[in-house]
């Protein structure tokens, strides 16, 4: 079975070389990381294998929530970040929905940024598809090009 089955994703061209895409990503989660008006809070963002990964959302009506907390499995830095929910800190197994894969690559002048959510199973990926996978993600990737393309045009 291809990896690629139960997978949702959002890709696109930002004007803006890698080097600066890869340093949002890293430096400015909290400002691009889900969907306005919401607002995230990166708890914890530890970018080596086994690091944890920790981000809460908080909602305009006072939505939270809570920490959302997975493991990094793979970082090759500029290029790509693996992580999953299927665990928290310390190898503690918690329900699996998701292994989100973060990629960038040169394309012309700019970056091609890729955000894919790949789900064990359909009906966990259907679930996703129905809780806004589409427009959420897309918005997220739209404020994240928003804010490499300024930081490009700063540096």
């Amino acid at each position: 079975m291809s990896g690629a089955e139960f997978e949702l994703s959002v890709s696109c061209h930002i004007d803006a070389p890698r080097e600066i895409a890869w340093k949002v990503w890293t430096d400015l989660k909290d400002q691009w990381f889900c969907p306005k008006p919401w607002r995230a809070e990166v708890i914890e963002e530890d970018l080596r294998p086994s690091g944890r990964s920790a981000v809460r959302m908080f909602g305009p009506d006072g939505e939270d929530t809570g920490p959302m907390e997975g493991i990094i499995l793979e970082v090759v830095p500029g290029e790509r970040v693996v992580s999953t929910d299927s665990y928290a800190a310390g190898w503690v197994p918690q329900t699996p929905f998701m292994t989100h894969l973060w990629s960038f690559a040169d394309e012309g002048e700019g970056t091609r940024f890729t955000a894919t959510a790949r789900h064990w199973d359909a009906e966990g990926m259907k679930r996703h598809e129905k809780m806004g996978f589409h427009p959420g993600w897309d918005q997220m990737a739209a404020q994240f090009k928003e804010l490499c393309e300024t930081s490009a045009a700063t540096a």
